[in-house]
């Protein structure tokens, strides 16, 4: 009850300086522009499209926008009688609330034969939007506008002029927030072509409708307060709505951005810890700021006492700054921060205490500079609320809001729910909660609640970087590990918390529901020596088992052998083919036996495929009959809580078997198993294996597709003379261990090995999705100095995609400030003068051709990874084009959601608009080294 008092107190604060703060900005531009969109809409479809498809298609397939639109034509479609389809007409709500569907189609007939697959189908959908000017009498110095666009549940969109004495060659598509996302702030837009000053200007706006069955949580909801049920996401199976027909729901809200402003505070997106009994839960504190024009950098943080101006919550104001030490506790810039025009960075801060801190708020000065158009420097005012709760204690359960950095400068969220006692011995391992798709931890308590507390385990919440995040791939279970290792730094750091910590070796108990269910099976698997137990409940096998993709219209048209090098990328997310990593591992299986969102069919088959590994393996299932998807018993009952604290009393990793083998992909997003690590493959692409078969005291092993691995000798203790790798023996150097507990092999032939004198170094090639991970942010955007509105415009839309979807930071730097210098994260260079710059930088080799030959030909796009110039743990990534159409193509392959089929490098054509991914001009998978694998590339 205390904390939802001062969560309501928190909020009225807030909710006074906002309504202060626009009070004010109202005071000082009452003449603005204004934008009205139409509720009429023209409507092209069905086609059929498997999940993720559209980023290779064009958002306006079948239409070409460079051409005129005929509302009375037909299109080819085998989802209509007689497969033709033509346009239609919808209308929205004054409030922008769309619903689409096509009842014409016989959906029934569809799905007897194809299932959810014939569910996904992709539309053009048309409107109008006009722009009014204001009322000013100096109308010729009005700028023009910024619209602030938000659009969730459509996948894209772009603004055309509607006068044909306007023309835009090329559209820019900007992703919509089709996950409806938490916290998502709107993505501001520039027209196409300036408005009118003194009449109306009118413009298209193009929205790519696609219905994506994939995870929704219908069913969850319909068991939430009427307060949650409007969060849907995405549009789930229509039989949930006792319907046969699929209907895509939008939402499009525009509005024209005050740009008298500089700088303003987007506090939803502000990340700050709990203090307990005054002390910070964390050391990261992070504040939301936004360019609303020019270039600004965050340089500096002047303390303040708390009593600051309101009125200069929300905007810039020049007045001398002033230093104060408030009550004991400070923040530290970590890092100076610059944002790009319309741009939305999380400053990072590091707390530091002298003695508890009591306040319900913390105030503070932060010090911008800018040098364009001229050298500025302003202060913004900033009030932030402080949650204060008691030190947790046996009688009752408490949440608490923990911080850290993640890549060492994100400030991130996670939720820890304390355990029942202090410890009573050695510290138990926590347990790790993966949440379902859509499920917000932050402001719901939803999901630990549903998580019966443990007498002396910590169950530590992540959020995955937000309620979708990667499916707890990629990023997303870096942050699952990160935040379990916080909360062993934050309470090794207090004394007063010590009776309460965590076993310090890094191992938990992984569960999880629905995606995160299979984010339970992914993250166990992929790092197997950290897990003591996994309880996956829900958990679809992959995505192509969920939504398989049969109805895909590049299929129709593509090379099979490009197809299959294209696929490769989704090989790493496979949870069927890396069960062999968890037969040593306990693993409690749960599925309700009437679920209507992830079909009970996916647990029954993992534990099957789990079962032919090892038959003898330790696995339960437990399916409860006539539960749909999520039930309050699901983790909450007496069988499976038995199971948990079994686990958790004991607290020790599971001892190997006789004979284990372990299944990699990527190398750099797995760890190891029983101590044995593969390092490189020797084909990457492709599955790697490594079986290690204990007999007599005789090590045997066999590689498959291995090129480098490596023991932990402190984990599976290996005698010097009873290796054998491929059927030799390996004399192993003596005093072997001595120099540290880690052994590295590597192969000099085809299954010819030595011990290598050097760690090996892990292979970070594999496909694009890794240049999401990093142990070091920001992602940094190259663009061009000169000319450089398309690439400008590519890198803001990303920086935007990677906020909302991710919360991963990007900083743009233009090609003139790069330099040798340029930083530990990883890089993205977008368009050909910026791959330039990166060479005259770091010299000729830094950047290489992603195929033999020259790349030629009008609109082809280029996406290609590549070894970092100045971090040997790092990647880069260029995406480059023969011109504007191909830099759009490209910009689409961005790797924000997962499926999408992308391996280390792609040149795609124009073609690819109309037959999808078949439009791949060449594609492929680096070698171990970053070098040509033909055995992995496809060139046409």
């Amino acid at each position: 009850m205390t904390r939802i008092v001062l969560l309501l107190i928190a909020f009225i604060g807030q909710l006074y300086l906002m309504v202060h703060a626009s009070q004010t900005v109202l005071q000082r531009s009452r003449n603005l522009w204004t934008v009205e969109l139409s509720t009429e809409w023209d409507v092209l479809g069905p086609f059929p499209i498997h999940a993720r498809e559209q980023q290779y298609l064009s958002p306006s397939f079948p239409l070409n926008l460079s051409e005129s639109i005929d509302l009375n034509a037909t299109y080819p479609s085998s989802y209509a009688d007689n497969g033709r389809v033509t346009w239609s007409h919808a209308e929205s709500d004054a409030k922008g609330n769309l619903e689409v569907s096509f009842p014409g189609v016989r959906w029934k007939s569809l799905r007897d034969t194809e299932g959810w697959a014939a569910l996904q189908h992709h539309a053009v959908l048309r409107t109008t939007l006009t722009v009014q000017p204001p009322s000013s009498v100096s109308q010729t110095e009005v700028p023009p506008p910024h619209l602030l666009v938000q659009i969730i549940q459509g996948s894209y969109f772009t603004i055309l002029p509607k006068n044909d004495a306007c023309k835009v060659a090329t559209p820019k598509w900007y992703a919509g927030n089709i996950y409806n996302m938490e916290r998502a702030l709107p993505r501001a837009v520039e027209l196409p072509c300036a408005p009118s000053t003194v009449a109306p200007t009118t413009y298209h706006l193009f929205v790519s409708g696609d219905y994506e069955v994939f995870k929704s949580k219908h069913t969850l909801l319909r068991t939430l307060p009427e307060t949650r049920r409007e969060q849907i996401r995405l549009f789930g199976d229509p039989h949930v709505q006792n319907s046969e027909v699929p209907v895509q729901m939008i939402s499009i809200n525009m509005t024209v951005e005050d740009t008298i402003l500089d700088v303003v505070h987007e506090d939803s997106l502000d990340v700050v810890c709990d203090f307990v009994d005054g002390h910070a839960f964390g050391d990261a504190v992070g504040i939301a700021l936004r360019s609303v024009s020019g270039w600004w950098t965050v340089d500096g943080i002047n303390m303040l006492d708390g009593d600051s101006n309101v009125e200069s919550q929300s905007y810039l104001v020049e007045r001398p700054a002033h230093v104060r030490n408030w009550q004991g506790i400070a923040l530290q810039l970590q890092k100076s921060t610059r944002l790009a025009p319309s741009q939305t960075r999380i400053v990072p801060f590091r707390v530091s205490q002298t003695k508890p801190f009591t306040g319900t708020n913390i105030s503070f000065e932060l010090t911008l500079s800018s040098t364009e158009p001229e050298n500025t420097q302003k202060t913004l005012s900033i009030t932030v609320p402080v949650i204060q709760v008691s030190q947790w204690s046996s009688s009752s359960a408490s949440l608490i809001n923990g911080t850290y950095f993640f890549a060492s400068h994100i400030p991130t969220l996670f939720v820890a729910k304390t355990p029942k006692f202090e410890n009573d011995g050695a510290p138990k391992a926590p347990v790790l909660a993966l949440h379902g798709a859509g499920v917000d931890v932050v402001t719901q308590t939803f999901w630990p609640d549903a998580l019966p507390q443990k007498n002396h385990s910590w169950i530590v919440t992540p959020t995955g970087r937000t309620s979708w995040g990667l499916d707890w791939h990629g990023p997303s279970a870096q942050d699952a590990w990160g935040s379990l290792d916080a909360l062993v730094t934050i309470l090794k750091n207090n004394t007063a918390w010590h009776p309460w910590q965590i076993d310090p070796n890094g191992r938990a108990v992984v569960l999880g529901h629905s995606n995160g269910g299979q984010g339970a099976w992914y993250v166990a698997s992929r790092h197997p020596d950290r897990v003591l137990a996994v309880l996956p409940a829900a958990g679809f096998i992959k995505s192509q088992a969920y939504i398989p993709l049969t109805l895909s219209r590049s299929a129709h048209y593509i090379d099979p052998s490009l197809r299959a090098i294209l696929e490769s990328s989704l090989t790493p997310d496979d949870n069927d083919l890396f069960l062999t990593n968890l037969v040593d591992t306990p693993v409690f299986a749960i599925h309700g036996g009437n679920d209507e969102n992830v079909p009970t069919w996916h647990s029954r088959e993992l534990v099957s495929v789990f079962e032919q590994w090892n038959p003898n393996s330790s696995i339960t299932f437990k399916e409860d009959p006539g539960q749909p998807h999520f039930y309050a018993t699901v983790f909450d009952n007496e069988q499976v809580q038995s199971f948990l604290d079994q686990v958790l009393e004991k607290s020790v990793p599971p001892s190997p078997s006789r004979s284990f083998t372990l299944t990699v992909a990527l190398p750099a997003d797995s760890g190891s198993l029983h101590g044995w690590r593969i390092d490189q493959l020797s084909i990457p692409g492709r599955l790697a294996r490594l079986n290690v078969r204990v007999d007599d005291g005789q090590v045997h092993v066999v590689s498959s597709n291995i090129k480098a691995f490596s023991i932990d000798t402190s984990v599976f203790s290996v005698h010097p003379d009873s290796l054998w790798v491929d059927n030799t023996r390996l004399q192993l150097p003596s005093g072997t261990g001595q120099a540290g507990p880690v052994i590295s092999f590597r192969a000099v032939d085809f299954k010819v090995w030595k011990v290598s004198p050097t760690p090996n170094t892990v292979q970070r090639s594999g496909r694009v999705q890794t240049i999401l991970s990093a142990d070091h942010a920001p992602l940094v955007f190259v663009v061009p100095d000169k000319n450089n509105e398309r690439e400008l415009s590519v890198a803001l839309r990303a920086a935007h995609d990677l906020q909302i979807y991710h919360r991963l930071d990007a900083e743009i730097l233009r090609d003139t400030e790069v330099s040798s210098s340029i930083g530990l994260g990883n890089l993205v260079v977008v368009g050909n003068d910026a791959a330039l710059a990166i060479k005259r930088t770091f010299g000729e080799s830094s950047v290489k051709k992603p195929t033999p030959g020259n790349v030629d030909g009008p609109g082809l796009g280029l996406v290609f990874l590549h070894p970092h110039p100045a971090n040997k743990d790092g990647k880069m990534l260029l995406m480059q084009s023969t011109d504007d159409s191909g830099l759009e193509r490209a910009a689409r392959l961005f790797p924000i959601r997962t499926g999408v089929t992308v391996p280390d490098w792609v040149i795609v054509g124009p073609d690819a608009d109309k037959v999808g991914a078949a439009g791949v001009v060449s594609a492929g998978v680096w070698d171990s080294d970053w070098d040509w694998n033909p055995t992995m590339s496809w060139v046409f």
